[in-house]
C-alpha cells in the first residue's frame, strides 16, 4: 500500500483494489485532504464527506467517456485527486494553482466550470441529450446536495428531465446539513426519509418496476440485494421524484464503497433518468469538521490538531460589523427584517437571527425567491435587509428590477463579496454588480470605504432611502476609519461612536464623495475600499512631489456630478479606481458626466479608468490578484506617475 497519495496511478489503481484497500485509500485521502487544507484553506467540510462516493463513481464509470458534473463544485476536491491532480493540492486556490471548483482547463474529467449551486442537472440534462443526439455511448452522472434542493434551477432541471425521460443519473448526496441550515421546507423530509423505519427493499421496488422500466439486468438486481437492509422508501420520495419522472432509489449508506459502487454500477442499465438518494456525513474523518461542519464547509488556513483557525478571529470584519449595525438598527426599528439567501454565516446575521428570529428569514440558495419575497415585505411597510454575496445576486437580477426597482421599494441590498474575492476565483467574484445595478431606474448604490462609513450607510438606507438601496462591500478584515483623525472606535464610547456614525449619515444625504487627501496634480475618485489603496498611493507620489486629491465616492449611484465637475474645471487630469469590471463601471459614469458637461473646443480634462478588465478573473491571493492587474497601492501609482508624464495609462494590467 502507498502511503503517500500522490504516488497512485489513477483511476487504473482503483480497479485492482479490494475492499480493505479501498478503505485505507479512503483514510489516506481524508489525511491527504486535511493536511492540505489545512495550510491553503478551502471547502473541507463537503469533501471529506464525499471521499468514498467519489471513489465510487470513479470505480463505477469511467472519465471521461463518462461525464460528470459535480453541483456548485465545492466537493470535487475528492474527484481531482482522483483524476491526477494531488500534486497540486499545495497550491489549491493559490495563483496559479489548482481552482477550488471544476475546470476544464485543468483536466478533460472536469466537462463544466461550475460554480453556483443547483445548475447540476440542467447541465448534465444538456450533456445527455447532446450525446443521444450526436449517437454517443457514455453515461452522464449529476451530483447535487440536499442544499441544491432549495434551488428553484434544480428542480427546472429535474423537471423537464423527467418530463423528457433523459437517460441519465442524479445522485442525491444529502449529508443532512446544507449550508442553508435547512432553509426549506423538503429539507426534514429528507430527514424523516434518511430516519423511517418503514420500508420496502430496493429489492421488491425493483420487481414492482420491471414491467415499466427496460434493461435493468442481473447486475442491478445483485447491487441491490446487497444493500437491501440499508435501502428505505416512502410515499415521500415517490410523491416529489418520481413524480417528476424520476425512478428513484435509496437511502443508501454513502461510505459503503463496495455497496455503492454496485449499486452505481447497475444504475448504468436503468432506462430513463434515475435519481440516487445517498446519505453521507459532513466533515467525515475530522472530528472537528464533525463537530463544526457549517465552521468547516469554506475554512481559511487553520491548525489541523486543534482545529482552531491560524489566525486570530477578532479583527472586525465587513461582514461582521454590518451584522451588529443591522441588529442595533433591529433594536429602535422594528421594521428591519433581514433575508438571507442561504449565506447567512458568510454575511454576518446570525447574531440578527439570534436576537429577532421572528424577523429573520433564510430562503435558502434561492436568490430570486429571497428578492421578490423581500418586494412583498416592503409593500407591507417593513424594511427588509437582503444579505446576499455579490457573485450569487445575478441570478435575481430580474426580480431586482420587476419586483423592487419598478416598484419603487425601499429594500437594502447589502452585497458581501463585492469585488475580488480572491480564492473563489471566476465563480465567485463581486466584479459585475456595480454594471449591473447601475442603470436600473430608482437604484441607488453605494460603496463604504470602511467601518465607520459602512454603518452610516445602514442608517442611511433606514431612515432617508426612498427606494431600493445596495451597499457593495468586499470580504474581510475592515478599518475602522480610513480617513484617520478620529479615535479608533474601541476608544469610543458606544453613544459616541452612534453620534459619529449618525453624522456620517447626515452627510450621505448630500450625495457628495469626502475629500481624503488633497493635492493639485490629480484627482482621485476611488470607490468603496479602493479608497485605502488610493489614500497608499497618494502617499507614494507625495514622495516624488506629485500632489493627488483623494476623493471618496461614497455613491456609485447617483454619481456626485458636482463633485466631478469641480474637479473638472480644477484642470487636473482625473482617475477613477473600482473594484468593479471597467466596463459598465464607475469610471464609465464619471466619463459620461465630463462629456455632457464639455463645452465644444474647451478644456477637457485627462481621464484614466482602473479597474478590473473585460475578462474573467482567475482565483489567487486578493493581494496577488491586486498587483497582478495594477489595483495594488504601488500599482495605482506607477500608473499614475507614467499617465501624467505620457498622457496615457501605463503600467496597467496585464499589458493593457
Amino acid at each position: 500500500m502507498k502511503k503517500d497519495i500522490t504516488e497512485y496511478v489513477f483511476p487504473d489503481d482503483l480497479k485492482t483494489m479490494g475492499e480493505k484497500e479501498l478503505d485505507a485509500l479512503s483514510y489516506a485521502i481524508r489525511d491527504f485532504l486535511i493536511t492540505n487544507v489545512s495550510a491553503t484553506g478551502g471547502h473541507l467540510a463537503p469533501n471529506l464527506g464525499v471521499v468514498d462516493l467519489a471513489i465510487a463513481l470513479h470505480m463505477a464509470f469511467d472519465f471521461p467517456r463518462d461525464s460528470i458534473v459535480w453541483d456548485m463544485g465545492h466537493q470535487a476536491y475528492v474527484h481531482k485527486i482522483l483524476t491526477g491532480r494531488a500534486a497540486g493540492f499545495p497550491t489549491l486556490r493559490g495563483y496559479g494553482g489548482p481552482s477550488g471548483f471544476p475546470r476544464p482547463s485543468e483536466s478533460p474529467c472536469d466537462v463544466y466550470s461550475g460554480g453556483h449551486s443547483g445548475t447540476a442537472v440542467s447541465v448534465a440534462m444538456g450533456l445527455a441529450e447532446a450525446r443521444d443526439l450526436r449517437g454517443g455511448k457514455g453515461h452522464v452522472v449529476a451530483v447535487i446536495g440536499d442544499g441544491s434542493l432549495t434551488s428553484g434551477p434544480a428542480f427546472e432541471g429535474l423537471n423537464n428531465a423527467g418530463m423528457k425521460r433523459t437517460r441519465m443519473i442524479v445522485v442525491l448526496n444529502d449529508d443532512g446539513m446544507p449550508v442553508s441550515h435547512g432553509a426549506g421546507s423538503l429539507s426534514p423530509r429528507l430527514t424523516m426519509l434518511r430516519s423511517s423505519t418503514a420500508y420496502l427493499t430496493m429489492k421488491k421496488s425493483i420487481k414492482r418496476k420491471l414491467s415499466s422500466s427496460h434493461g435493468f439486468g442481473e447486475k442491478l438486481l445483485h447491487g441491490m440485494g446487497r444493500v437491501r437492509g440499508l435501502a428505505r422508501r416512502t410515499m415521500l420520495a415517490e410523491s416529489i421524484f418520481e413524480g417528476m419522472g424520476f425512478s428513484y432509489f435509496g437511502p443508501i449508506d454513502g461510505h459503503n464503497i463496495a455497496e455503492l459502487r454496485d449499486v452505481l454500477s447497475g444504475l448504468k442499465d436503468v432506462g430513463g433518468p434515475v435519481l440516487l438518494h445517498v446519505v453521507t456525513k459532513k466533515g467525515k474523518g475530522y472530528k472537528s469538521a464533525e463537530k463544526y461542519p457549517d465552521r468547516f464547509h469554506g475554512a481559511g488556513p487553520f491548525d489541523s490538531i486543534t482545529g482552531l483557525p491560524a489566525e486570530a478571529g477578532d479583527k472586525p470584519t465587513w461582514p461582521g460589523e454590518c451584522g451588529e449595525e443591522l441588529t442595533r438598527l433591529a433594536g429602535e426599528d422594528d421594521r428591519v427584517v433581514a433575508v438571507a439567501a442561504a449565506m447567512a454565516g458568510g454575511t454576518g446575521v446570525p447574531g440578527f437571527a439570534g436576537m429577532f428570529p421572528g424577523r429573520f428569514f433564510d430562503a435558502g440558495i434561492s436568490g430570486p425567491h429571497a428578492v421578490a419575497f423581500a418586494a412583498g415585505l416592503a409593500i407591507k411597510g417593513l424594511r427588509p435587509f437582503v444579505a446576499i454575496y455579490s457573485a450569487f445576486m445575478q441570478r435575481a437580477y430580474d426580480q431586482v428590477i420587476e419586483e423592487v426597482a419598478l416598484h419603487k421599494l425601499p429594500v437594502t441590498f447589502l452585497l458581501d463579496r463585492a469585488g475580488n474575492v480572491g480564492e473563489g476565483g471566476e465563480t465567485h467574484h463581486g466584479v459585475f454588480d456595480i454594471s449591473y445595478l447601475s442603470h436600473i431606474p430608482n437604484m441607488r448604490v453605494l460603496a463604504p470605504s470602511d467601518a465607520r462609513t459602512l454603518r452610516a450607510m445602514l442608517i442611511y438606507a433606514l431612515a432617508g432611502s426612498p427606494g431600493p438601496l445596495a451597499i457593495r462591500y468586499p470580504k474581510g478584515a475592515v478599518h475602522e476609519d480610513v480617513a484617520g483623525g478620529d479615535a479608533p472606535d474601541g476608544l469610543l464610547t458606544v453613544s459616541a461612536r452612534i453620534a459619529r456614525d449618525r453624522a456620517m449619515a447626515g452627510f450621505l444625504k448630500s450625495g457628495k464623495g469626502r475629500v481624503l487627501h488633497e493635492g493639485g496634480d490629480v484627482t482621485v475618485f476611488a470607490v468603496g475600499c479602493m479608497a485605502e489603496k488610493a489614500l497608499d498611493a497618494a502617499g507614494i507620489l507625495a514622495l516624488e512631489g506629485i500632489g493627488a486629491r483623494v476623493v471618496d465616492t461614497l455613491f456609485v449611484k447617483p454619481v456626485d456630478r458636482g463633485g466631478v465637475i469641480e474637479a473638472m474645471g480644477r484642470g487636473a487630469p482625473i482617475v477613477t479606481v473600482e473594484d468593479n469590471m471597467l466596463a459598465g463601471g464607475y469610471g464609465e459614469s464619471v466619463n459620461s458626466v465630463l462629456i455632457e458637461n464639455n463645452e465644444p473646443l474647451r478644456y477637457m480634462p485627462r481621464v484614466l479608468n482602473m479597474g478590473w478588465p473585460d475578462e474573467f478573473i482567475p482565483h489567487g491571493d486578493r493581494e496577488t490578484l491586486m498587483k497582478r492587474y495594477g489595483l495594488d497601492a504601488s500599482s495605482i501609482a506607477e500608473r499614475i506617475r507614467v499617465f501624467l508624464k505620457n498622457g496615457f495609462a501605463g503600467g496597467g494590467p496585464r499589458g493593457a
